[in-house]
């Protein structure tokens, strides 16, 4: 493999351009978080246009992270992330000269597809150029470099929007952009031709894009439009259609898009599932905590979102400490753990939760929570990973990736769903506006139950997740 004829500072400097590309996309997407309602008051966007400049990207983003993975391994996964680099420039420059919000939505999409190419192809260049003993802190910085831009990335977007006009949430991706675009055409690596593969699947394609595109439309519009929605009913309807096509298409294809006989080996079966089972057990939880300190305390966003900060700082720690970690104990060992300490954090949330929870507890809980996460992502994506053959590490990751982002779309309705069920329909405007305690206490005890149950559910998905873990060492 690559690995073992790579110099350790060439490998360092392909993990500085992948890095440095992963805190641009994590700062332009957390700064268009904060920066939206400021882009729809400009650009006359209504609710779904606004929506959709969000939804557009992350739906585009999960569903051609295997299609990419395929090509990657096809053509050369530095010629994908370069060409990565490239579109997603271009189209946020192109979004900050939007006349109106669907243009945006449109770049938005746009920019998903750079963006797939990136996030599928990251991982694995890291994979080829690391040998085994340092590849634990590599992953380590790698998913540092994600926490980084969640600390930067909301303070970031509020000062260009108010300071510069919401222009600049896009264009100030364009300088950094190209400056990672120049220092990667310098630095990445040209990998052999001959350990390519060959062979693309055209209607298995077609069928993941329709099934996977389905179901995450209908997760993701269910909470906003209601399971009798057309849109809804629609993306179902074609997952239910699509996937044993899909299935039956790819157990016969010569070059299948998803190589089902990976799951047969039970350890890349359970490491994929623990991926899934973690972002659906963790995702949504700094908007939960930030929407509770609104909603149900009366914080503005500025107090709210300074109280969140101990996870995202606890996940940087806990990211780059297990790469270190590693040389003490596998990959294997340390995603077990990653997971439980997860697992211990969502458990003392929801035994604190009340409406007048002590502020100690809460960053206690976020610490836990932010210190396991960050464990859990770099080490069970080194246990993933670790050994394969270079022409299989871009088609493996896009698949881990997918399943990943899956979760998330997962675990947001999910949690949604839950937080709002103990509430009348009426009142679900005024939690998501952050102005439920300006109305009865009634009505903020009904919210703090839902807090309850949604965090009891993402402790039990959490536990599954512990669970998968032990049987995937128990497999290995």
């Amino acid at each position: 493999m690559l690995a073992t004829t790579t110099p350790i500072r060439d490998a360092w400097r392909t993990l500085s351009v992948v890095s440095l590309a992963s805190v641009l996309t994590g700062l332009s997407g957390s700064a268009i978080n904060v920066a939206l309602p400021e882009i729809a008051r400009h650009t006359g966007a209504g609710a779904t246009a606004a929506s959709w400049i969000l939804l557009g990207y992350q739906l585009t983003t999960t569903v051609l992270m295997v299609v990419f993975g395929r090509l990657a391994d096809m053509f050369g996964r530095r010629r994908m992330y370069l060409l990565g680099l490239a579109t997603y420039t271009l189209a946020a420059l192109l979004a900050g000269l939007a006349p109106d919000a669907w243009v945006i939505v449109a770049m938005r999409v746009l920019q998903a597809v750079g963006g797939a190419m990136l996030l599928t192809n990251s991982a694995a260049l890291i994979s080829d150029a690391f040998p085994r003993e340092r590849l634990g802190e590599a992953m380590g910085v790698y998913v540092a470099s994600f926490s980084i831009a969640g600390l930067i990335g909301p303070t970031l977007g509020g000062v260009l929007a108010e300071s510069l006009g919401w222009r600049w949430v896009f264009w100030f991706n364009v300088p950094v952009g190209l400056l990672c675009l120049l220092w990667g055409v310098l630095v990445l690596p040209r990998p052999p031709r001959a350990e390519r593969d060959s062979g693309l699947d055209g209607p298995g394609n077609v069928l993941v894009l329709a099934t996977l595109g389905g179901l995450l439309l209908a997760l993701s519009e269910f909470t906003r439009l209601g399971w009798d929605h057309p849109v809804v009913l629609g993306g179902l309807a074609a997952f239910a259609a699509g996937l044993p096509l899909f299935l039956l298409r790819e157990s016969r294809a010569a070059h299948p898009v998803v190589d089902l006989s990976l799951f047969r080996e039970r350890a890349f079966a359970f490491g994929t599932l623990a991926s899934f089972l973690n972002a659906v057990a963790r995702m949504g939880m700094v908007f939960l905590i930030a929407l509770y300190f609104q909603a149900v305390r009366g914080d503005d966003p500025v107090q709210a979102g300074l109280k969140v900060l101990p996870l995202a700082i606890a996940a940087m720690i806990g990211s780059v400490s297990s790469g270190f970690l590693q040389r003490l104990a596998s990959a294997r060992t340390l995603a077990v753990a990653g997971a439980a300490t997860t697992t211990c954090g969502l458990v003392v949330m929801l035994c604190v939760m009340s409406a007048d929870m002590p502020y100690p507890a809460v960053a206690a809980g976020l610490v836990l929570i932010g210190l396991g996460s960050g464990a859990f992502l770099p080490s069970n994506t080194t246990a993933i990973l670790d050994g394969l053959p270079s022409n299989r590490l871009g088609i493996v990751n896009a698949m881990r990736l997918m399943l990943q982002n899956t979760g998330n779309v997962v675990g947001t309705g999910l949690v949604l769903s839950i937080l709002t069920a103990p509430l009348p329909a009426e009142l679900h405007q005024s939690v998501f506006a952050g102005t439920l305690a300006q109305l009865s206490g009634g009505a903020v005890e009904q919210l703090v139950t839902g807090y309850r149950w949604a965090l009891g559910s993402m402790a039990a998905v959490s536990v599954l997740t512990v669970l998968s873990c032990l049987a995937r060492r128990r497999a290995t």
